[in-house]
Protein backbone atom coordinates (compact mmCIF):
# COMPACT_ATOMS: atom_id res chain seq x y z
CA UNK A 1 0.00 0.00 0.00
CA UNK A 2 1.24 3.77 -1.20
CA UNK A 3 1.23 5.65 1.51
CA UNK A 4 1.89 9.23 1.67
CA UNK A 5 5.19 8.78 3.91
CA UNK A 6 6.54 6.81 1.30
CA UNK A 7 10.13 7.71 0.56
CA UNK A 8 10.62 8.66 -3.31
CA UNK A 9 12.32 5.19 -4.89
CA UNK A 10 11.29 5.76 -8.63
CA UNK A 11 14.06 6.97 -10.87
CA UNK A 12 13.20 9.03 -13.89
CA UNK A 13 13.18 5.62 -16.70
CA UNK A 14 10.64 4.16 -13.61
CA UNK A 15 8.38 6.83 -13.53
CA UNK A 16 7.98 7.24 -17.04
CA UNK A 17 7.39 3.83 -17.40
CA UNK A 18 4.69 3.99 -14.57
CA UNK A 19 3.09 7.05 -15.87
CA UNK A 20 3.38 5.85 -19.39
CA UNK A 21 5.31 8.67 -20.97
CA UNK A 22 8.83 9.28 -22.05
CA UNK A 23 11.79 10.43 -20.10
CA UNK A 24 12.39 13.10 -22.24
CA UNK A 25 8.85 14.08 -21.70
CA UNK A 26 9.44 13.95 -17.82
CA UNK A 27 11.99 16.15 -17.90
CA UNK A 28 10.28 18.84 -20.08
CA UNK A 29 7.75 18.90 -17.64
CA UNK A 30 10.42 19.49 -14.68
CA UNK A 31 12.23 21.83 -17.04
CA UNK A 32 8.85 23.57 -17.32
CA UNK A 33 7.36 24.13 -13.25
CA UNK A 34 4.85 21.31 -13.58
CA UNK A 35 6.50 18.85 -11.39
CA UNK A 36 8.66 19.57 -8.44
CA UNK A 37 11.86 18.36 -8.31
CA UNK A 38 13.31 15.00 -7.94
CA UNK A 39 15.10 14.10 -4.08
CA UNK A 40 18.71 13.92 -4.70
CA UNK A 41 20.00 10.72 -3.44
CA UNK A 42 23.96 9.06 -3.67
CA UNK A 43 25.36 9.56 -6.71
CA UNK A 44 23.50 12.37 -7.47
CA UNK A 45 20.38 10.33 -8.88
CA UNK A 46 17.10 11.52 -8.58
CA UNK A 47 13.97 9.34 -6.95
CA UNK A 48 10.59 10.54 -7.42
CA UNK A 49 7.37 9.49 -5.52
CA UNK A 50 3.69 9.38 -5.82
CA UNK A 51 2.94 12.65 -5.88
CA UNK A 52 5.31 12.69 -9.27
CA UNK A 53 3.32 10.36 -10.61
CA UNK A 54 0.04 11.54 -9.43
CA UNK A 55 1.24 14.82 -10.71
CA UNK A 56 1.80 13.46 -14.28
CA UNK A 57 -1.67 11.50 -14.56
CA UNK A 58 -2.67 14.63 -13.53
CA UNK A 59 -1.52 16.40 -16.39
CA UNK A 60 -2.54 13.45 -18.71
CA UNK A 61 -5.66 14.34 -17.85
CA UNK A 62 -6.05 18.06 -18.32
CA UNK A 63 -4.27 17.19 -21.88
CA UNK A 64 -7.42 14.49 -22.83
CA UNK A 65 -9.69 17.63 -21.89
CA UNK A 66 -8.39 19.48 -24.83
CA UNK A 67 -6.27 21.96 -22.52
CA UNK A 68 -2.81 23.59 -23.52
CA UNK A 69 0.67 23.71 -22.09
CA UNK A 70 -0.05 26.94 -21.28
CA UNK A 71 -3.76 26.11 -19.77
CA UNK A 72 -1.92 23.71 -17.56
CA UNK A 73 0.49 25.80 -16.11
CA UNK A 74 -2.26 27.71 -15.07
CA UNK A 75 -4.13 25.10 -13.75
CA UNK A 76 -1.35 23.94 -11.47
CA UNK A 77 -0.05 27.15 -10.45
CA UNK A 78 -3.67 27.68 -8.73
CA UNK A 79 -3.31 24.76 -6.70
CA UNK A 80 -1.76 24.64 -3.01
CA UNK A 81 2.08 23.27 -2.95
CA UNK A 82 0.87 21.26 -0.64
CA UNK A 83 -1.20 18.84 -2.07
CA UNK A 84 -0.91 14.92 -1.60
CA UNK A 85 -1.37 12.13 -3.98
CA UNK A 86 -4.63 11.57 -3.09
CA UNK A 87 -5.72 15.23 -3.10
CA UNK A 88 -3.94 15.02 -7.00
CA UNK A 89 -5.66 12.03 -7.69
CA UNK A 90 -9.11 13.86 -6.45
CA UNK A 91 -8.25 16.90 -8.87
CA UNK A 92 -7.69 14.43 -11.48
CA UNK A 93 -11.09 12.64 -10.83
CA UNK A 94 -12.62 15.81 -11.21
CA UNK A 95 -11.32 17.22 -13.75
CA UNK A 96 -12.32 13.81 -15.89
CA UNK A 97 -15.41 14.45 -14.73
CA UNK A 98 -15.61 17.30 -17.24
CA UNK A 99 -15.94 15.66 -20.21
CA UNK A 100 -18.36 12.88 -21.58
CA UNK A 101 -17.75 9.07 -19.74
CA UNK A 102 -14.49 7.82 -20.90
CA UNK A 103 -14.73 4.01 -20.34
CA UNK A 104 -11.52 2.46 -22.04
CA UNK A 105 -11.08 -1.45 -22.39
CA UNK A 106 -7.49 -2.41 -21.74
CA UNK A 107 -5.73 -5.95 -20.70
CA UNK A 108 -5.11 -7.19 -17.61
CA UNK A 109 -1.39 -6.12 -18.23
CA UNK A 110 -2.54 -2.15 -19.20
CA UNK A 111 -4.90 -2.25 -16.51
CA UNK A 112 -2.32 -3.60 -13.73
CA UNK A 113 0.05 -0.63 -15.37
CA UNK A 114 -2.47 2.16 -15.17
CA UNK A 115 -3.31 1.17 -11.57
CA UNK A 116 0.48 1.64 -10.61
CA UNK A 117 0.91 -2.55 -9.17
CA UNK A 118 -0.55 -6.09 -9.70
CA UNK A 119 -4.39 -6.87 -8.93
CA UNK A 120 -4.84 -10.08 -7.71
CA UNK A 121 -8.77 -11.64 -8.31
CA UNK A 122 -10.02 -10.61 -5.22
CA UNK A 123 -8.88 -7.06 -6.17
CA UNK A 124 -10.13 -7.00 -9.01
CA UNK A 125 -13.72 -8.12 -8.03
CA UNK A 126 -14.00 -5.26 -5.16
CA UNK A 127 -12.65 -2.82 -7.80
CA UNK A 128 -15.57 -4.22 -10.24
CA UNK A 129 -18.32 -4.40 -7.28
CA UNK A 130 -16.96 -0.74 -7.07
CA UNK A 131 -18.02 0.25 -10.51
CA UNK A 132 -14.43 1.15 -10.87
CA UNK A 133 -13.79 -1.91 -13.81
CA UNK A 134 -16.32 -4.19 -15.47
CA UNK A 135 -15.33 -7.52 -17.10
CA UNK A 136 -15.54 -8.61 -19.96
CA UNK A 137 -13.97 -11.69 -21.12
CA UNK A 138 -10.33 -10.99 -21.44
CA UNK A 139 -10.63 -7.36 -21.27
CA UNK A 140 -11.37 -5.19 -18.48
CA UNK A 141 -13.18 -1.70 -19.08
CA UNK A 142 -12.33 0.74 -17.05
CA UNK A 143 -12.85 4.27 -16.10
CA UNK A 144 -9.31 5.88 -16.29
CA UNK A 145 -10.39 8.92 -13.59
CA UNK A 146 -11.62 6.61 -11.27
CA UNK A 147 -8.82 3.58 -11.42
CA UNK A 148 -6.59 5.82 -8.83
CA UNK A 149 -9.10 6.34 -6.19
CA UNK A 150 -10.57 2.96 -6.86
CA UNK A 151 -6.59 1.27 -6.12
CA UNK A 152 -6.84 3.45 -3.02
CA UNK A 153 -9.85 2.68 -1.58
CA UNK A 154 -9.17 -1.36 -1.84
CA UNK A 155 -6.59 -0.80 0.71
CA UNK A 156 -8.22 1.08 2.99
CA UNK A 157 -8.80 -1.03 6.02
CA UNK A 158 -12.52 -1.61 6.08
CA UNK A 159 -15.07 -4.42 5.53
CA UNK A 160 -15.98 -4.59 1.62
CA UNK A 161 -19.79 -4.31 3.03
CA UNK A 162 -18.61 -1.21 4.63
CA UNK A 163 -17.34 0.38 1.67
CA UNK A 164 -20.02 -0.69 -0.53
CA UNK A 165 -22.47 1.13 2.22
CA UNK A 166 -20.30 4.18 1.70
CA UNK A 167 -20.40 4.06 -2.33
CA UNK A 168 -24.70 3.43 -1.93
CA UNK A 169 -24.55 6.66 0.41
CA UNK A 170 -22.26 8.48 -2.06
CA UNK A 171 -24.20 7.82 -4.71
CA UNK A 172 -28.11 8.38 -3.63
CA UNK A 173 -26.41 11.50 -2.09
CA UNK A 174 -25.23 12.56 -5.35
CA UNK A 175 -28.19 12.22 -7.37
CA UNK A 176 -30.34 13.59 -4.89
CA UNK A 177 -28.07 16.89 -5.28
CA UNK A 178 -27.50 16.66 -9.43
CA UNK A 179 -31.23 16.43 -9.17
CA UNK A 180 -32.02 19.59 -7.01
CA UNK A 181 -29.20 21.55 -8.93
CA UNK A 182 -31.03 20.44 -12.61
CA UNK A 183 -34.39 21.80 -11.77
CA UNK A 184 -32.67 25.18 -10.20
CA UNK A 185 -30.87 25.74 -12.98
CA UNK A 186 -33.79 24.23 -15.26
CA UNK A 187 -35.75 27.22 -14.13
CA UNK A 188 -33.27 29.76 -14.32
CA UNK A 189 -33.19 29.34 -17.91
CA UNK A 190 -36.26 28.25 -19.05
CA UNK A 191 -36.96 30.84 -21.31
CA UNK A 192 -33.37 31.06 -23.06
CA UNK A 193 -32.57 29.74 -26.67
CA UNK A 194 -31.45 26.04 -26.38
CA UNK A 195 -28.10 26.83 -27.54
CA UNK A 196 -27.97 29.60 -25.00
CA UNK A 197 -28.80 26.45 -22.44
CA UNK A 198 -26.51 23.74 -23.62
CA UNK A 199 -23.22 26.34 -23.85
CA UNK A 200 -24.40 27.65 -20.18
CA UNK A 201 -24.63 23.74 -19.85
CA UNK A 202 -21.24 22.72 -20.28
CA UNK A 203 -19.79 25.88 -18.71
CA UNK A 204 -21.27 25.10 -15.22
CA UNK A 205 -20.60 21.24 -15.47
CA UNK A 206 -16.75 21.64 -14.16
CA UNK A 207 -17.52 24.52 -11.58
CA UNK A 208 -20.48 22.59 -10.29
CA UNK A 209 -18.38 19.33 -9.95
CA UNK A 210 -15.36 21.45 -8.03
CA UNK A 211 -18.19 23.27 -5.72
CA UNK A 212 -19.66 19.64 -4.82
CA UNK A 213 -16.15 18.64 -4.40
CA UNK A 214 -14.64 21.59 -2.44
CA UNK A 215 -18.10 21.32 0.08
CA UNK A 216 -18.31 18.07 0.55
CA UNK A 217 -14.53 18.14 1.80
CA UNK A 218 -15.21 20.34 4.24
CA UNK A 219 -18.11 18.99 5.71
CA UNK A 220 -16.42 15.68 6.12
CA UNK A 221 -13.34 17.53 7.84
CA UNK A 222 -15.58 19.38 10.03
CA UNK A 223 -17.26 15.87 11.04
CA UNK A 224 -13.92 13.94 11.55
CA UNK A 225 -13.44 17.11 13.46
CA UNK A 226 -16.11 16.51 15.77
CA UNK A 227 -15.73 12.41 15.76
CA UNK A 228 -12.06 12.63 16.72
CA UNK A 229 -12.88 15.13 19.53
CA UNK A 230 -15.95 13.85 21.11
CA UNK A 231 -13.78 10.96 22.90
CA UNK A 232 -11.83 13.36 24.22
CA UNK A 233 -14.80 15.29 25.75
CA UNK A 234 -16.32 12.14 26.88
CA UNK A 235 -12.96 11.15 29.02
CA UNK A 236 -13.11 15.08 30.28
CA UNK A 237 -16.65 14.95 30.82
CA UNK A 238 -15.94 11.76 33.14
CA UNK A 239 -13.09 13.27 35.25
CA UNK A 240 -15.64 16.37 36.29
CA UNK A 241 -18.73 14.42 37.32
CA UNK A 242 -18.45 14.01 40.92
CA UNK A 243 -17.67 10.53 42.92
CA UNK A 244 -21.10 9.34 44.23
CA UNK A 245 -19.81 6.21 45.21
CA UNK A 246 -19.42 7.26 49.15
CA UNK A 247 -22.60 9.36 49.57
Amino acid sequence: MTTETEEPTLTVDELAARAGVTVRTVRFYSAKGLLPPPVIGPRRVGHYGPGHLARLELIDELQRQGMTLAGIERYLRQLPTDLTARDLALQRAVVASWAPDAVEAVSRKELERRAGRALDEDELERLAALGVIERADDRFHMDPGLLRLGVELIDVPLTHETVLAARTVLTEHSRAAAHALSRLFRDAVAERDPTDVRSLSAHMHPLVVQALLTTFQRSLKEELREWLARPAQDAQDAQDMPDTQDR
